[in-house]
């Protein structure tokens, strides 16, 4: 269940909060092939079974990116703004994927407030931490510190 903010300055008095974790999900083949063929990115570590069975992994693997771009899939079951008349994707500061996503493994978001801020043209800039967790693994998939921007509805 997502932590709730009624209004985005709500996350001013939040900061260095965890507001908690996603669901798991499971990375198949499929996907990974889906996401090769989005981004033309077919490197053999990703997408050639046969081949990655004795690669450096021992099977196939997410790309990082994939494994970035699931944050927004992730955010939205962990934090809520409510009271927002839109919210924007501003960026991030810091991505680092520490270990590999093998095929057939279940990941999930576990997210930390890091910062909030007033904007000059009247929002909220969240730095939110996102730490993208490897079942049973002892290193993260992804770390990502994702910057966003909420607008007041009021």
């Amino acid at each position: 269940m997502a932590t709730i903010f009624e209004k985005p300055q709500d996350l001013l008095k939040a900061v260095g909060q965890s507001l908690g974790e996603s669901e798991w999900l499971t990375i198949s083949q499929e996907r990974i092939n889906q996401f090769a063929e989005a981004t033309g990115d077919h490197q053999w570590i990703h997408v050639d079974p046969e081949r990655a069975q004795e690669g450096p992994f021992g099977a196939c693997v997410a790309h990082g990116y994939l494994t970035q771009s699931l944050v927004n899939f992730f955010l939205p079951q962990i934090v809520e703004v409510r009271g927002i008349s839109m919210g924007v994707n501003y960026g991030a500061d810091r991505l680092r994927f520490p270990a590999p996503v093998p095929v057939g493994s279940s990941i999930r978001g576990s997210a930390e407030l890091l910062s909030a801020e007033k904007t000059r043209d009247g929002g909220i800039q969240a730095t939110i931490r996102v730490t993208v967790e490897i079942q049973d693994g002892d290193r993260p998939g992804c770390v990502i510190d994702t910057i966003s921007r909420y607008y007041p509805s009021e």
